[in-house]
């Protein structure tokens, strides 16, 4: 195994018009790690998670993944990466939405095995035995032939975290994945994310969950305007932060 970054970011930008958001984000993940991003609302956090995985095209900076360039500048000039290299290369990263991004005229298990079957070619009979071992990994096995207007936010969410490791991604990357759910649901979401936290699965978890985050990260990060104030372990973040802003947060959401 060599030693490469599961992810790497130097001075990443991303400008919105005038607006600047990401200004100047270096990041570095490596196999197993579990980082949580926290910080408020419009910082800059889901912006990050969007341009790791290409959604957002930022217009400075370099994101390597495994290696792998998808953005990459020197000098000031960015390399020219096509969209298909793009593509297969942010094949490594799952992503779970805020909103679960379900598609309403399918099933459970049909909405897993959307991907599997239609972007990387998987037979179907070993997407549905995979989609139904995954469904039984999230708790849901009786759920497989259900549509989602008829699950919990919960449910749902559970479906969209099954779909994502569908494609056997290498890091899973989280939007807020319990801020659309019902505080009684929040649980039984989180429990899926500390199991695979538990199988080391790499993951960046954008999250205002601040109990669960001190729980589950190998590092917590905290974004302020666009920047990264402080990287540090769980307890030094959440009970000694070097930046008095760090604490007024906290002071408030804890």
């Amino acid at each position: 195994m060599n030693n490469q970054h599961m992810i790497e970011v130097d001075g990443l930008r991303k400008a919105f018009g005038d607006l600047e958001v990401l200004k100047g984000i270096d990041l570095v993940v490596d196999r197993g790690d579990i980082i949580s991003v926290i910080g408020p609302s419009g910082s800059g956090k889901s912006t990050l998670l969007r341009s790791l995985i290409h959604l957002e095209k930022a217009e400075h900076g370099t994101i390597l993944i495994e290696g792998a360039p998808i953005l990459e500048e020197r000098g000031n000039k960015l390399t020219h990466i096509s969209e298909t290299e793009i593509r297969k290369r942010c094949k490594k990263l799952g992503m779970v939405f805020q909103g679960f991004n379900l598609y309403p005229h399918k099933t459970a298990l049909e909405n897993i095995i959307e991907a599997p079957t239609v972007v990387a070619k998987v037979p179907k009979a070993e997407a549905i035995k995979n989609g139904e071992e995954l469904l039984q990994k999230v708790g849901l096995s009786d759920k497989r032939d259900t549509y989602p207007c008829f699950l919990s936010g919960g449910q749902k969410q559970r479906v969209a975290i099954a779909r994502a490791l569908a494609m056997n991604p290498d890091i899973l990357l989280f939007d807020e994945p319990t801020s659309a759910l019902d505080p009684e649901l929040i649980g039984e979401v989180l429990q899926v994310i500390k199991e695979l936290a538990a199988e080391h699965m790499t993951m960046i978890i954008v999250t205002h969950e601040m109990t669960f985050a001190k729980e589950v990260s190998d590092r917590v990060i905290f974004m302020d305007e666009g920047k990264i104030l402080e990287e540090a372990h769980p307890d030094k973040l959440f009970n000694d932060p070097d930046h008095p802003r760090i604490k007024t947060f906290l002071d408030k959401m804890l």
